[in-house]
C-alpha cells in the first residue's frame, strides 16, 4: 500500500540498520534480543517519547523544509546531512531545543523536531504493507486496548501497528505477534527495535501460523491482519477470552463479506461492526477555507465484535424485512 495523499512522507528517511539475524526456532520461540551495542554507540531517545529536552547524539530528529517536505536523521558528531538546499551540520542540532530552527550551508531553515508515531511509520523501512496512523489509530481505540492487556496480533507485516500496540499496553502487558514469512518477520524486528532502541521483553515475535497458538495462552485482544481470517476462527475463539474483543482488518468488499458471515456463523460472537474510515484534509488559511483537493479514502475495513461466554446463544439481531 503506498502513502495515501495527505500523509507527510519524508523525502530522504534514515533507514535503520538491518537485524542481526533472521527469526528462527520454534512458532513458540520470542525472537532474539538485539546484540549488545558498543559502549560508544550512539543511545538517542525511543521514538515519540516524552522528552523535555534538548536533541542527543543518536536522536531521530525531523526536518521540515518551508515547502512542507521532511527529511529524517540521526544525530552523529561532526556529520552533515546534505540537502538539495545545502548541507546542515548534526553539530548544529546536537543540544538545540526541540522545535527550534537549523540552517543548512544556504541559509535555508529547517523546523527541527523529534519524530512521532505516525513520522516514523510513514518513513521507516517496509517488506509488507502497513496499517496506516489513521487505521492504527482506531484498532487501538475500538478494540479498547491498554495497558496490562494480553494482545494477539496476526501478520507481523512491517511492524507498523506492533508499535503502536507495544506503546499501548505498556510494560505491564504482553504482545504475541505471529508472521508466516521469515522476512518480514526480520522487517518488523528492525523496525520495532528502531522505534523502542530495543526488542522489548514482553513482546513475542513467532514465526508461523496463528493457527498453531497453544489453546493454553488465553488473550484479551485479538487483531488480525492477514490475507484469510476467517481460517484462523476457531483458534482465536479458543484464545480470546469471554468479553474479549477481536478486530479484524480487511482490504476488499469480497473479504469483508466472507469474514463477517464467518463470524455470524461460528456463533461465539456478538453482531459484527463494520466501517472504514475516511481522512479528509482541510485547507484554513485565512478566509480561504475549503476541503482540500485530495483525501485519504479507502485503506481498508475493520471489523469488531466480542466473544460470548461459552454456551450463550445471543438473542437475534432485529433487521428490517425489505420490499421486493
Amino acid at each position: 500500500m503506498e502513502p495515501q495523499p495527505g500523509d507527510a512522507v519524508p523525502e530522504n528517511p534514515t533507514t535503520p540498520g538491518t537485524p542481526d539475524g533472521p527469526v528462527d526456532g520454534p512458532v513458540e520461540a520470542a525472537v532474539d534480543a538485539p546484540a549488545e551495542a558498543p559502549a560508544d554507540a550512539p543511545v538517542g531517545t525511543p521514538v515519540g517519547t516524552p522528552v523535555d529536552g534538548a536533541f542527543v547524539v543518536g536522536d531521530r530528529v525531523q526536518l521540515t523544509d518551508p515547502k512542507g517536505n521532511m527529511h529524517t536523521v540521526v544525530l552523529e558528531p561532526g556529520k552533515q546531512f546534505h540537502t538539495h538546499r545545502g548541507a546542515i551540520e548534526h553539530d548544529s542540532l546536537i543540544g538545540a531545543p526541540e522545535g527550534s530552527v537549523v540552517h543548512s550551508t544556504n541559509n535555508t531553515g529547517y523546523l527541527a523536531f523529534r519524530p512521532l508515531l505516525a513520522d516514523f511509520v510513514l518513513s521507516m523501512p517496509r517488506g509488507a504493507q502497513v496499517i496506516y496512523p489513521k487505521d492504527a489509530a482506531q484498532i487501538v481505540g475500538f478494540g479498547d486496548i491498554g495497558p496490562g492487556m494480553r494482545v494477539l496480533e496476526a501478520g507481523a507485516g512491517s511492524g507498523a501497528l506492533s508499535c503502536s500496540l507495544l506503546r499501548a499496553i505498556g510494560t505491564t502487558g504482553t504482545l504475541t505477534s505471529y508472521e508466516r514469512r521469515e522476512d518480514f518477520a526480520d522487517v518488523a524486528r528492525a523496525n520495532v527495535q528502531t522505534f523502542l532502541k530495543e526488542v522489548p521483553e514482553n513482546w513475542s515475535l513467532r514465526l508461523g501460523d496463528l493457527d498453531q497458538h497453544p489453546a493454553t495462552e488465553t488473550v484479551d485482544r485479538v487483531v488480525l491482519d492477514m490475507l484469510e481470517p476467517w481460517a484462523v476462527l476457531p483458534t482465536v475463539a479458543a484464545a480470546l477470552r469471554p468479553g474479549g474483543v477481536l478486530v479484524g482488518y480487511v482490504a476488499t468488499v469480497t473479504q469483508l463479506s466472507t469474514y463477517v458471515e464467518a463470524l455470524r456463523e461460528q456463533a461465539v460472537w456478538t453482531e459484527p461492526y463494520s466501517w472504514e474510515s475516511l481522512l479528509r484534509p482541510w485547507h484554513a488559511v485565512g478566509l480561504a477555507v475549503r476541503p482540500e483537493h485530495r483525501m485519504v479514502a479507502h485503506t481498508a475495513f475493520l471489523v469488531t465484535c466480542r466473544r460470548l461466554a461459552e454456551g450463550t446463544v445471543a438473542p437475534l439481531r432485529a433487521r428490517k424485512a425489505r420490499r421486493i
